[in-house]
């Protein structure tokens, strides 16, 4: 079988290109993407070459792991059916490429316990459950403090500070320094740090990727605060010791999430609690994804690309 997919060859070289794909084994699927999304965090760093030494990385690569599609081939031993509608966190089923993360194609294959079964009624909000997933990572856990303070209003600030409040928490803060990206907060106040003199925050979740300002987030701490870092960091993270060591500082580093973050992720949205609305902000067919990732990670206004792929072979 082949595929088309976006190939990314090298920095900022992008294009849609025919890649093989291995045959399906027992437990598997193959998918058939309605909707992929391009991550501003990881897929930029990957697009513009300043990705850090990573498990998997190299060139020709798929990137992407955000898509959601219906099942259109099953193998025995899956729990899925043809015509199922399921979110797919990427695949490494490519002959010619790497799939780092593997997501932005037409066909995927992947085993069925990598997928997570949606409504088809979700349609493209579908692909957002990687965002969400990773969110609800963040803040998940007996012992985890709920964000009062979250940086950034991008997709991921805005999905940490709903599930926040559908956690039941007071509703945060949340700084963001660009004025078109302080709309549509539901709920919580977004705010321009200058203008917030609060300076007693518990718990500060980084969703900008941008840990440069640790030293600001410190400042604005209490006593044995605890600073989360949920997005992903191409630079050594430093910061001053001193304030640092007199607030007893703890930092923390959300990983990806977890087939079980997922699960709950779905739960929420099917219940109401969890709004996937408003979310995306562009879109683009599929087969003009090198015009796609220019403007997802040059145009300020981009907080999430959608690609299309129903037009795509």
């Amino acid at each position: 079988m082949e595929t088309s997919a976006v190939l990314l060859e090298g920095a900022k070289q992008l294009s849609i290109q025919s890649v093989g794909l291995k045959d399906p084994a027992e437990g598997d699927v193959v998918v058939q993407v309605h909707h992929s999304g391009i991550s501003t965090g990881t897929e930029g760093l990957l697009w513009s070459g300043k990705m850090p030494p990573f498990p998997g990385m190299g060139y020709p690569l798929v990137p992407g792991y955000e898509a959601m599609g219906e099942v259109v081939h099953s193998e025995a031993g899956s729990s899925l059916n043809i015509g199922d509608f399921v979110f797919v966190p990427g695949s490494n089923g490519f002959k010619d490429a790497l799939g780092l993360f593997g997501g932005s194609a037409r066909l995927l294959v992947t085993n069925c316990d990598r997928t997570v079964k949606i409504d088809r009624q979700l349609g493209e909000q579908g692909a957002l459950f990687a965002l969400a997933a990773t969110a609800r990572h963040a803040i998940a856990g007996m012992e985890v403090r709920l964000p009062d303070l979250i940086i950034g209003h991008g997709v991921l600030g805005r999905l940490l500070a709903r599930l926040t409040i559908a956690a039941g928490g007071k509703a945060p803060t949340v700084w963001e320094i660009d004025e078109a990206r302080r709309a549509g907060a539901v709920g919580y106040e977004v705010v321009h740090p200058d203008k917030d003199e609060k300076r007693d925050y518990r718990a500060v979740f980084d969703a900008s990727g941008r840990a440069d300002i640790l030293d600001q987030w410190i400042q604005r701490c209490q006593k044995g605060a605890e600073i989360v870092l949920a997005g992903f960091y191409s630079e050594r993270i430093n910061f001053a010791f001193p304030p640092a060591f007199m607030k007893e500082i703890k930092i923390r580093i959300a990983a990806e999430w977890s087939q079980s973050d997922l699960t709950a992720v779905r739960a929420l949205v099917e219940s109401g609690a969890l709004s996937l609305d408003g979310l995306i902000t562009h879109r683009m067919p599929a087969e003009k994804a090198d015009e796609a990732y220019k403007v997802a990670f040059e145009e300020a206004d981009c907080s999430k690309m959608m690609l299309n792929w129903s037009n795509v072979q």
